[in-house]
């Protein structure tokens, strides 16, 4: 076995390309001093950097388990920072599985969720926000998604918040310095404009939040529950918003057991939609049982279209459903067979308090011949705030949110600080500038980091 391993940073491996058959199968290993390793695996060849070698992949036998690509990348010109090799051989999981075994006899281990992003992280490859975005851009379910993860990747939204920081650092110090010099502190602050410096913060800020925000849209997408009496058609709506016939339609009610889930994308948004089994009182053990998870549908959910019969309006069966809703549930209100009366496409908005269902919003459409179906999308992008992709968007988390609205906060508060309280303000910024480098793991606990890292897939 060779010593490739330290105590520090053991030698691990792990297949980089996703399970099942391919044309090419990758094993990634990522250590130090890894020269003797490729040595070994390939029978005593010296492959130089960044330059591939054909080559067999041998056992310790001798005998040949494969034979493709081995590239070497010498430190520190790797993804991890440290000695990387790749091999590239066919895409058979037996054979994959025979080669990796081969790198843990030669002293590997194996690798854990996301441990290569992780350690181009610790070794000051990329920085936090662009290590999340690795995950991001895998996990992307539409081309804008997979566009702004790339852009994350690149180091446009840390460029942003590094450029905020040494903003933030600058004031600072402006303030600190004022500290020592109490009988001068105000004329000093007031000529170098601290209070002008401080708004340009709160602006560049705001904005920042305000991209961030939408990319966390197109990230996360939307969560939409379609709610109503049974047969007022929920299914076929789901059907008609997803372009095939994923629910069964039938004039009986009950007809869906349990909830039916679809993903659409609407201008680049993921959408996640559930139709849920009617919400109504029933002694069917296997219908209780899709009630109960249409119940946890809608406590998960960002919007509820609220399907009504316009001929019975809100009966008793639809009252009960609006009020198992959440108060705070943004709703929609959807009336629907249009086609049977003849009627067009509608839709009403600013009807807070005129509609009994809650909604602020009215849309008449028809499910069956698809009218009205654009009028429901554009609400439906609306509801959550998508503005549209453009050149400075990027793809953001939730935690980012959390960390530029903390810091938002922390700047409001300095703002209102007198004259006299230097000492508050300075820590109002300091506290600032924390919530913003957390965002790029400058300030990042290490549980923090786990629980990241380990949301990666194997191999990367």
């Amino acid at each position: 076995m060779l010593s490739t391993n330290t105590a520090k940073s053991p030698t691990i491996a792990a297949i980089a390309t996703a399970n099942g058959r391919g044309g090419v199968g990758v094993i990634r290993i990522s250590g130090k001093d890894l020269l003797p390793f490729a040595q070994a695996i390939s029978g005593g060849k010296t492959p130089k950097p960044r330059t591939a070698l054909y080559t067999d992949f041998l056992a310790a036998d001798g005998s040949a388990i494969d034979n493709g690509l081995l590239l070497y990348f010498a430190a520190p010109a790797s993804f991890t920072g440290e000695d990387v090799i790749e091999l590239q051989g066919h895409g058979g999981q037996i054979v994959l599985q025979m080669l990796l075994q081969r790198c843990l006899e030669l002293g590997a281990r194996i690798a854990e969720a996301g441990e290569f992003t992780k350690r181009a992280f610790l070794n000051n490859k990329m920085d936090l926000a662009q290590a999340e975005s690795v995950a991001d851009l895998i996990d992307a379910s539409s081309q804008s998604a997979a566009r702004m993860a790339l852009r994350s990747l690149k180091g446009v939204f840390s460029q942003q918040i590094h450029q905020l920081v040494d903003d933030l650092i600058t004031l600072r110090m402006l303030v600190e310095a004022t500290l020592d010099f109490p009988e001068e502190e105000i004329d000093f602050l007031q000529a170098a404009d601290a209070k002008g410096k401080l708004s340009s913060l709160q602006t560049q800020l705001a904005n920042i939040l305000a991209n961030a925000q939408q990319g966390a849209i197109l990230r996360e997408g939307m969560n939409v529950v379609l709610v109503g009496a049974p047969n007022v058609g929920k299914s076929s709506l789901l059907n008609a918003l997803a372009g095939d016939d994923v629910a069964i339609v039938t004039d009986i009610a009950g007809t869906t057991r349990d909830t039916v889930r679809e993903h659409i994308t609407l201008d680049g948004v993921p959408i996640h939609i559930t139709d849920t089994a009617g919400l109504r009182q029933t002694d069917d053990i296997v219908e209780k049982i899709g009630i109960e998870r249409s119940e946890k549908a809608v406590q998960n959910a960002d919007v509820a279209l609220v399907l009504i019969d316009p001929d019975e309006g809100l009966n008793d069966t639809t009252r009960d459903i609006l009020f198992r809703l959440p108060e705070n549930l943004k709703r929609i209100e959807i009336q629907n067979k249009i086609d049977l009366k003849n009627e067009t496409a509608q839709r009403l908005d600013n009807l807070s308090g005129s509609l009994k269902s809650g909604a602020d919003t009215l849309i008449k459409l028809s499910a069956k011949t698809g009218t009205g179906l654009d009028l429901l999308k554009t609400a439906l992008l609306q509801q959550i705030g998508w503005q549209g992709e453009s050149e400075g968007l990027f793809l953001a988390r939730t935690r980012h949110i959390h960390a530029l609205q903390a810091a938002q906060t922390e700047l409001d508060n300095a703002a209102m600080c007198g004259n006299h309280q230097l000492e508050l303000l300075a820590e109002h910024l300091r506290l600032a500038q924390v919530a913003c480098s957390q965002i790029t793991g400058e300030f990042t606990a290490d549980d923090l980091l786990g629980v990241i890292f380990s949301r990666f897939c194997i191999g990367k």
